[in-house]
């Protein structure tokens, strides 16, 4: 926070990117009290700021991160209403309003979604909310019976007293509990007595979305509303120089030509009549050198940073140098990854609107108390002056967070004109002015003693540094977590020398938080590496494995249940092949086997067995669910995704280039839940980084190919 209660994200981000590899923060949440209004239906009783209680007795429980399709809403909600006892079928959930949480001391905490951790921040605070809601409804019963409190017991939605046979429902006495003194201290149920939490459930939000109720940002309709299409400097870093909108001044519906540092809006009565203006505008734009920047150039000055003095260490053990030394057989390979981008079904967008006493903005964001504070720096504005109503989000994948200038371009138009102003940007916008998953490269060097086990093995990253590009004075001294996770505290494998090292190599390509974002690239790197080891041994390849997790008990139980769900001693059908990868990451395990078919030189996915170890389950429904998503998700990047530079711009604009998996090509999904229950780990991000190395290695099963650059279509397999 700077003075006046400012939120200074920049200081958040940096801060928690260096301390632990991912932007979580652990909040104590105080229980503050504000009146809920009826919103026309019946009387509302506010027993905390988590959960309010009507007449009817329907709960509504407040929920403060990001619904964008991983079920957050339902899964949250499962947490208060299991400590309240709370009917289930009487739940409804309703998103906090970032304004709100600043007006009342940020009760609901820094309300971002990201890294898989809404759970795992999440469920202490959540479960007290509701266990201290549960007390506090008790307490008003047991006032109004003039019996102990220690009598009462609380069961779905309703209080009882069995010595007097007394009952009540939960909304008979809200109002009453409302003003009881919450307790300073509540008990958590063990886990052995959960009747809800570890259930399957369906989603809360499944029904209204399937009948089309929830407006989403794109859907928003105000009175008096403009719509606006931008252009932006195709060539990354570019400005603009300048703009001749004569052709478009007598155009029908056309009401401004906004002018931005990198940009040109237009803003008119329709979104099509903006983009036909804005297409129709003649721009010059300042490329600031960058217009010679191309794919080969990146990859020339990343592969340099292989044979540089590192810019840090991740990890160290044991002595690598000397371990590589008396090694008995040696091997090395290097490896590549492209720019992805996010490729969300709703493509950017914001409506705002900038009145004399404030801004109003309704956004699709993971965090919208960034949003809000963008929107206040835009308009200099403070931030109570600034009001966000979150949308539900057509996909986020890290798109929608900490870096919002969808959020600041609606603002600058919005500043420019009277009455709201919705910005959409085109999918050609949104495919090549992404916030892109970083390029990378990776040198693996291993020594294997006599029996073919690895003695060493350095790992050297290079490329861009997604922490560095939002915090370029971060310093040499504190080591970037987040490009070295997965292969630092998480990696698995018992190796006595070990480094893991890297390179920081910026490009002028902006980069974003993508789902799994670094370890999507170090559990492909490491992942296909220990297969190399194993092939190199002569040993199979699970069984390598299991051999190097000797001090790794919740990898190797993921890694024998993803084995045994696949069979993986058994045959195969004739053409079809299998590979196996794990990874830790979000605090989660995930172990992957893909069985695949090569034929004509196309890959074909039948079948993937996840197995994975979130600790504490709450949803099971909604983990097979994330999980499914996620392996398409990573799917479609290992076959297709890949954006290439050339004259400093992206080269792919639509999905006719960007290519995403079709139906007829999704493989059967089985998921395995292995539930150690000792901990709360993430599920949204776990299973991507696992199925890229997975298909590959499958791959070299089928083919004797390693793959060691992706995508996969970049490969000729035909002559296999």
């Amino acid at each position: 926070m700077t003075s006046g209660g400012e939120v200074d994200r920049r200081s958040f981000v940096v801060a928690a990117s260096v301390a632990g590899g991912g932007l979580a923060l652990g909040l104590a949440i105080p229980l503050g009290l504000e009146p809920a209004p009826a919103r026309g239906g019946p009387a509302r009783s506010e027993i905390n700021c988590w959960v309010v209680i009507a007449a009817d007795d329907a709960v509504t429980i407040r929920v403060a991160r990001a619904e964008m399709g991983q079920g957050v809403l339902t899964g949250l909600a499962m947490l208060v209403a299991e400590e309240l006892d709370c009917d289930w079928s009487k739940v409804r959930t309703e998103l906090v309003q970032p304004q709100a949480n600043l007006r009342r001391g940020r009760p609901w905490g820094d309300m971002s979604t990201g890294a898989s951790r809404s759970v795992a921040l999440s469920q202490d605070y959540l479960r007290r909310a509701g266990a201290t809601a549960r007390s506090m409804l008790i307490a008003a019963a047991a006032a109004r019976w003039s019996v102990p409190p220690s009598q009462c017991v609380a069961r779905n939605s309703v209080i009882a007293h069995p010595p007097s046979g007394h009952r009540i429902g939960f909304g008979a006495v809200a109002e009453e509990a409302a003003k009881v003194e919450p307790p300073t201290q509540v008990a958590l149920k063990d886990p052995r007595d959960w009747t809800l939490l570890g259930t399957p459930r369906r989603r809360l939000d499944v029904p209204e979305k399937v009948t089309g109720q929830p407006i989403y940002a794109i859907d928003v309709r105000l009175p008096g509303m403009l719509y606006a299409a931008i252009a932006q400097c195709p060539i990354f870093q570019g400005t603009l120089k300048s703009v001749d909108d004569s052709a478009v001044a007598a155009m029908k519906g056309v009401r401004r030509v906004v002018r931005m540092p990198n940009a040109v809006a237009v803003v008119a009565d329709s979104w099509w009549r903006a983009k036909c203006a804005v297409e129709a505008l003649r721009i010059e734009w300042d490329d600031h050198g960058n217009g010679q920047v191309s794919g080969s150039s990146i990859a020339e000055f990343v592969r340099g940073g292989l044979d540089a003095t590192p810019s840090n260490v991740g990890r160290s053990n044991g002595d690598i140098t000397s371990g590589l030394a008396h090694a008995v057989r040696r091997i090395e390979a290097e490896y590549t990854v492209p720019f992805l981008a996010h490729a969300t079904m709703e493509p950017q967008t914001c409506t705002a609107q900038v009145k004399a006493d404030g801004v109003e903005i309704w956004v699709p964001s993971q965090d919208p108390l960034t949003a809000l504070a963008t929107a206040a720096d835009t308009a200099d504005v403070t931030n109570d002056r600034v009001t966000v109503h979150p949308k539900l989000l057509g996909g986020g994948f890290g798109r929608r967070g900490i870096i919002q200038e969808y959020v600041r371009q609606a603002v600058l138009i919005a500043k420019e004109v009277e009455g709201p102003v919705k910005l959409v940007w085109t999918r050609e916008q949104d495919i090549a002015h992404d916030l892109y998953r970083p390029f990378g490269m990776a040198r693996l060097v291993a020594g294997l003693d006599g029996q073919g086990m690895p003695t060493a093995w350095w790992i050297r990253l290079a490329g861009p540094s997604f922490v560095a590009m939002i915090a370029a004075d971060i310093g040499t001294g504190a080591v970037d977590r987040s490009f070295v996770s997965g292969l630092a505290e998480e990696m698995p494998y018992d190796v006595p020398n070990y480094l893991v090292d890297y390179v920081v190599r910026q490009t002028p390509v902006p980069l974003g938080v993508w789902r799994g974002i670094y370890y999507t690239q170090n559990a492909y790197y490491k992942e296909c590496f220990i297969d190399e080891m194993a092939h190199a041994a002569g040993m199979d390849p699970y069984l390598f494995r299991r051999r190097l997790l000797r001090n790794s008990p919740k990898n190797l139980a993921v890694l024998d249940a993803a084995a045994n769900a696949a069979n993986w001693n058994s045959p195969l059908a004739p053409g079809v092949f299998r590979g196996i990868a794990l990874n830790e990451a979000c605090g989660s395990y995930c172990a992957q086997v893909v069985e695949l078919s090569v034929e004509n030189g196309n890959v074909r996915v039948h079948r993937v067995v996840a197995a994975i170890d979130c600790g504490h389950v709450v949803n099971p429904l909604s983990i097979e669910m994330q999980t499914e998503g996620a392996i398409v998700y990573a799917l479609t990047a290992a076959l297709y995704g890949e954006i290439t530079v050339k004259d400093g711009a992206a080269q792919q604009s639509n999905f006719n280039d960007y290519r995403m998996l079709r139906i007829a090509d999704v493989p059967k999904v089985e998921t395995v839940i292995v539930p150690s229950g000792d901990f709360w780990g993430g599920v949204g991000e776990p299973p991507v980084p696992p199925l890229t190395p997975a298909l590959c290695n499958a791959v070299f099963a089928a083919t004797g190919r390693r793959i060691r650059s992706l995508p996969l279509m970049n490969h000729d397999l035909r002559s296999i």
